[in-house]
């Protein structure tokens, strides 16, 4: 990954040293199991923890020879431990180290990113009860729909990101499994106790049946798990750059003192940063197709997932973290305008409170389809510049034969739309979302 889209703590992860040392860790374990079965002399373990040592640049250099990196990889290790080394790999095969050390590097991943859901959700819910009851117009298909609050909009995300993170943690459980089972999986030269003695050192848990090769469902459902964040991450950074817009300026993204918006226009200011949240989650999203389509691999095992991992599984998790980090600071200093929300609220006239007019019309005894017809044409009339909602409806005698002038005046009310945005937030942050005057009436009872 590029380093413009990397923090160095993910880019470490896949780092050529991380890589290898993860698989001389593998390589001690197995030897200390094999020295307790007594497969392998005494000693072998120590020689190998004491005198193993790699280097990137002479395992390349071997391999160009070999073209086998695991070969390579033991072969400098040899060079290093000396005689004892003949002990080494006893039984195993190349899959065993490289889809084990896969599963370390991926749960070492997942660790952090799901660190980085918690920055994101933190931000979320400090803004959320923020603006709890700061109400703003509601949009479906981009059209002013009906009054909600701000708070709602976000305790939405949150709620999407608290299931995203439930699944990465699902994910990393998945794919935190094992493998040392030799060639085609069926521990005819390896004891499999060697694979639980490994497995249990490094977290992670054996694989029930792995025909050489972790099978790569469970890889599949890490990355889309990836692929739902990034997703997530879109969502929010495209309803951000909506609010932005000129024409609505109810939400924007913080702009530094001295940040210039364009270099033609110094007026701009652009929402750059969900922009680019944007298209890095599309780079996130694309590794879901091929993932999937590493689940199919020939008979035991090919390794036809291989090149697409070594390309996927850092691309991914690199650009995730980058991306998550991005969006918690966006959200933490988002700039949100109540005015401009109460602006646009108010700017049709008490429309969206078309609905509400509709109900309570059949509930005074009008036909759905006649109350329908009738609250339609006034809010056409006044959508198009033809009078005050209110006073179209007031004026029509089919109206006020079920409700009076001063119902329908009465019934302008944003409150009345959002009478239940505890009971939401409940559901979302649990009881701490309980309101002061609730638990103030509670502990009274």
């Amino acid at each position: 990954m590029i380093p413009r889209y990397s923090r160095p703590q993910m880019a470490e992860i896949w780092e050529p040293e991380n890589y290898f040392r993860i698989q001389m860790e593998i390589e001690c374990l197995a030897c200390e199991a094999q020295e307790m079965l007594g497969v392998i002399p005494k000693g072998v373990a120590k020689a190998v923890r004491e005198r193993g040592k790699f280097d990137v640049e002479r395992i390349r250099e071997i391999e160009r020879e070999v073209h086998h990196e695991t070969i390579a990889f033991l072969t400098n290790l040899a060079e290093h431990v000396g005689p004892e080394s003949r002990f080494v790999h006893q039984g195993m095969t190349s899959s065993d180290v490289l889809d084990t050390c896969l599963a370390v590097q991926l749960t070492q991943a997942a660790d952090i990113l799901i660190s980085d859901l918690d920055l994101v959700l933190a931000a979320l819910k400090k803004r959320a009860f923020e603006h709890r009851y700061t109400p703003t117009i509601a949009r479906s298909h981009g059209v002013h729909a009906e009054p909600t609050t701000f708070g709602l909009k976000l305790a939405g995300h949150y709620a999407e990101f608290a299931r995203d993170r439930e699944r990465l943690v699902a994910a990393r459980k998945e794919i935190a499994t094992c493998q040392i089972s030799g060639a085609v999986g069926t521990f005819a030269n390896i004891d499999p106790r060697v694979e639980e003695y490994v497995a249990e050192k490094l977290g992670l848990t054996p694989e029930p049946v792995s025909t050489q090769i972790i099978p790569r469902d469970r890889h599949a459902a890490f990355f889309m798990a990836l692929a739902l964040t990034a997703a997530a991450i879109e969502r929010f950074a495209t309803e951000l750059r909506h609010l932005q817009r000129t024409e609505l300026r109810e939400a924007s993204e913080f702009f530094a003192e001295g940040q210039k918006g364009s270099s033609a226009m110094p007026h701009k200011k652009n929402p750059v940063l969900s922009e680019n949240l944007t298209g890095l989650s599309r780079v996130i999203r694309s590794a879901v197709t091929p993932a999937l389509e590493n689940v199919v691999t020939w008979h035991e095992r090919d390794i036809s997932h291989s090149s697409v991992e070594r390309f996927i599984a850092p691309d991914t998790t690199i650009t995730l973290d980058f991306a998550l980090n991005r969006l918690a600071g966006v959200i933490d200093k988002m700039i949100v305008n109540p005015e401009r929300m109460q602006g646009n609220l108010d700017s049709l006239g008490g429309l969206p409170d078309s609905q509400r007019f509709l109900l309570a019309l059949t509930q005074a005894g009008m036909s759905r389809e006649d109350a329908y017809r009738l609250v339609q044409k006034h809010a056409m009339a006044s959508w198009n510049g033809g009078g005050k909602f209110a006073d179209l409806l007031k004026a029509d005698p089919e109206i006020t034969k079920f409700l009076t002038p001063g119902a329908i005046d009465a019934s302008f009310d944003v409150a009345y739309h959002v009478k239940h945005v505890d009971t939401i937030f409940r559901r979302v942050f649990g009881d701490e979302a309980v309101s002061r005057e609730k638990r103030d009436e509670l502990a009274a009872q």
